[in-house]
């Protein structure tokens, strides 16, 4: 798995979208119901992880009898969630890059802990965006080349208190050597005016995020 791309299939929105993100060589990792996924579309992850607490009993024993490398934990007694779990586990064999499918769903606070943990992925120099039906996350403390692909807007938050040397080539609203503070909006609803464009920090960590509306 090392120097390969991983992607980990969580139990969040997922459909058919997701699969256009599979490129000839990925890792496929199923979290919890995100195996389920795959496996209805007749993919077989490397790995599964999670404890399935999502998932039937008839669910359950397909999972077990199609996927070889599973590893089930008690759904009570763990202290991590299903995600953290295995991009922890997936982090350590250090792949070329990591993408979070089915990462953002109806519970906030299980799409926010997904959010933090490209923290890890940064401190590792591991590359690691968050993707879904309608938007991309990645996390900038230095420098990053952003892509337009097939989305419209280019948002920045800051996600540690503030971000300072902020600097913004090829936006339609530039900012040069610029202050972000956390709670505050300046940063949202920016538009990439070529194919891509690049975001540079001082200091700080700054959420990318670019939206199809």
């Amino acid at each position: 798995m090392k120097s390969r791309r991983v992607l980990l299939f969580s139990g969040g929105n997922l459909g058919d979208w997701a699969l256009a993100e599979i490129q000839e060589g990925d890792v496929l990792v199923g979290v919890d119901r995100g195996t389920l996924f795959l496996l209805e579309r007749d993919l077989v992850p490397h790995m599964a992880l999670g404890d399935f607490d999502s998932v039937t009993d008839a669910e359950r024993t397909r999972i077990e009898q199609q996927v070889k490398n599973l590893t089930a934990c008690d759904p009570v007694m763990k202290d991590l969630t299903d995600t953290e779990m295995a991009f922890r586990h997936v982090l350590s064999l250090q792949p070329s890059e990591i993408i979070l499918l089915g990462a953002v769903g109806s519970r906030l606070d299980h799409t926010l802990a997904n959010i933090h943990l490209l923290t890890a992925a940064l401190q590792a120099k591991v590359s690691c965006r968050i993707v879904d039906e309608k938007n991309e996350v990645l996390l900038v403390d230095h420098l990053a080349v952003v892509k337009r692909k097939r989305y419209r807007y280019a948002s920045l938050l800051p996600l540690s208190p503030q971000v300072t040397g902020i600097t913004l080539e090829g936006f339609r609203y530039p900012l040069h050597d610029a202050t972000l503070t956390i709670g505050q909006s300046l940063g949202v609803s920016n538009e990439l005016l070529a194919d891509t464009g690049t975001v540079s920090v001082a200091s700080g960590q700054l959420l990318v995020i670019q939206s199809t509306d």
